[in-house]
C-alpha cells in the first residue's frame, strides 16, 4: 500500500528552491564586498543584478509550486514566509550599490568594507541555517541563530558608533548625510538577513 507522500512526492523540492533562494542572498553580500574591497574604480553592478534575477526567478518557482504541490514538508505559510524574507535581502543589497555607484566621488575616504563583511557573514549564516531545515534538529539551528543575532548585536554597536561621529559637529553636511545614508542601508540589509533567520529558527521550532 502506498502512502501519500510516495504518490504525491515528499515536497523536498522546497527545500531545493529556498536554498537557492538563501545562495542567491549571499552571493549579493559577497558581490557587495568584494565590490567595496577595491573601491578605487567606478563599481560593476552586474552581479547584483543577476543575484536579483535568479532570486526572482526563484520565489516565481516558490509560488508555482505552492499552487502545484499537494504535499509541502512543512505549513504554506512558512514556506511563503521564508521566501519572501530571503528576497528582501538582494534588494537591499542592491539599493546599496546602485547608489554608491551614483555618489562614489563623494565616498572616497569613507571605509564600509567592515560593515559588508558583516553582511556576508550574516548571509553565509543564513544559508546555513535554511540547508538546516531539511533535518530539523533544534541544537545546530539555535546555534546558527545566536551567531546570526551576534552580528546583529555588532552591528547596532556600530551603528552607536556611527551616529556619535555623525553628530560630533566635525563633518560637513553631505558627509554626514552620506555617512548616515549608507550606513542605514547595510544595517538594514544585516536586519533583513536577521528576519530571515528568525522565520527559519521559528520553522524548526514548530516541527522539531
Amino acid at each position: 500500500m502506498f502512502s501519500l507522500q510516495t504518490i504525491f512526492g515528499q515536497g523536498n523540492q522546497f527545500y531545493t528552491l529556498l536554498e537557492e533562494s538563501a545562495v542567491a542572498a549571499h552571493d549579493s553580500a559577497h558581490a557587495l564586498h568584494e565590490m567595496l574591497r577595491v573601491a578605487d574604480r567606478q563599481p560593476a553592478l552586474d552581479a547584483f543584478k543577476l543575484a536579483r534575477l535568479q532570486q526572482r526567478d526563484v520565489s516565481a518557482k516558490i509560488s508555482q509550486e505552492l499552487v502545484d504541490s499537494f504535499i509541502t514538508p512543512i505549513e504554506r505559510e512558512d514556506i511563503e514566509a521564508l521566501g519572501s524574507a530571503l528576497y528582501k535581502i538582494p534588494k537591499q543589497v542592491e539599493k546599496f550599490a546602485d547608489r554608491y555607484a551614483l555618489a562614489l566621488q563623494h565616498l572616497e575616504h569613507i571605509d564600509f568594507t567592515p560593515r559588508a563583511a558583516m553582511l556576508e557573514q550574516a548571509a553565509e549564516v543564513v544559508v546555513d541555517m535554511v540547508r538546516q531545515l531539511r533535518h530539523m534538529k533544534l541544537g545546530p539551528m539555535k546555534q546558527l541563530n545566536d551567531k546570526l543575532r551576534s552580528l546583529e548585536n555588532e552591528a547596532d554597536r556600530l551603528m552607536l558608533e556611527l551616529y556619535r561621529d555623525i553628530y560630533s559637529g566635525k563633518l560637513d553636511p553631505l558627509q554626514m548625510f552620506l555617512l548616515k545614508e549608507f550606513f542605514e542601508i547595510l544595517e538594514k540589509a544585516i536586519d533583513r538577513c536577521r528576519e530571515a533567520g528568525v522565520v527559519a529558527y521559528e520553522i524548526v521550532l514548530k516541527n522539531s
